[in-house]
């Protein structure tokens, strides 16, 4: 199996990890400042990117910069957030071409991000983006931060740590994966659906999330689509010049 196949799938395993970790910070810190003045939203922003480091075992290392918003009847539609974040970059690449500049994500000017990795070593490669939301099956955000605060009527009082979270991927290599992070899951369950193989060196293998993107119900269509634009938009100027 060629080097660069077992790279990407380990790549999309630490980019899961990584989506949890951030995910789980998420919701710390949205907990942590529900109902104050700088509430935090329920949904995020997630850049990918990778810098090349031969001692690593396959070569690279990956960063994430992250976008989370204040609370807001525009951040709490994902879609339209999405939407409204491809045209802004839009905006910048090409208001950075008129002045003889190239516009980057995270900035100096115009910067998509306010945590994780803000700078990156010299020949970083744009990855992929994702979604961090605290909507889940279990409920919206709203209802369930509420729920933390409710006194129990039996049992014990739940904390933010027993609540599930989620995340949206897609990278540069039409990488599609869906995250479900539970803190209850069972031992041995990811909450990993992915359209690409995590591990190449099954011999035989069947992949029920192939068509991950367009297997679901129109919301969540709908989200892919909006977060399809922002990786197109942000793939097409990143990637000029070099192969995707």
């Amino acid at each position: 199996m060629p080097p660069e196949v077992h790279r990407w799938a380990d790549l999309r395993k630490q980019v899961a990890y990584r989506c949890k970790r951030i995910n789980t910070g998420h919701m710390v810190e949205a907990d942590q400042r529900f109902g104050q003045r700088h509430a935090i939203g329920p949904h995020g922003v997630v850049l990918f990117f990778v810098s090349d480091v031969p001692a690593e075992p396959y070569g690279y290392q990956l960063h994430t910069a992250y976008r989370l918003w204040l609370a807001s009847p525009e951040a709490d539609d994902l879609p339209r957030l999405l939407a409204d974040l491809a045209e802004v970059a839009s905006e910048n690449i090409a208001r950075a071409a008129s002045m003889r500049r190239r516009w980057h994500p995270l900035g100096p000017d115009g910067s998509m991000v306010n945590g994780g990795d803000m700078s990156l070593p010299n020949g970083s490669t744009y990855v992929g983006v994702g979604v961090s939301t605290l909507d889940s099956d279990q409920g919206r955000w709203y209802q369930l931060a509420h729920t933390l605060r409710d006194l129990p009527t039996t049992g014990r009082r739940r904390s933010v740590f027993d609540l599930k979270g989620q995340c949206y991927v897609l990278l540069t290599d039409g990488t599609a994966m869906h995250i479900d992070r539970d803190p209850h899951a069972r031992l041995g369950v990811d909450g990993i659906r992915c359209n690409r193989t995590l591990d190449p060196d099954r011999v035989t293998y069947f992949n029920r999330h192939e068509n991950l993107t367009e297997d679901c119900d129109d919301a969540t269509r709908h989200v892919w689509r909006q977060l399809g634009a922002l990786n197109h938009t942000l793939t097409t100027h990143l990637h000029s010049g070099r192969p995707v």
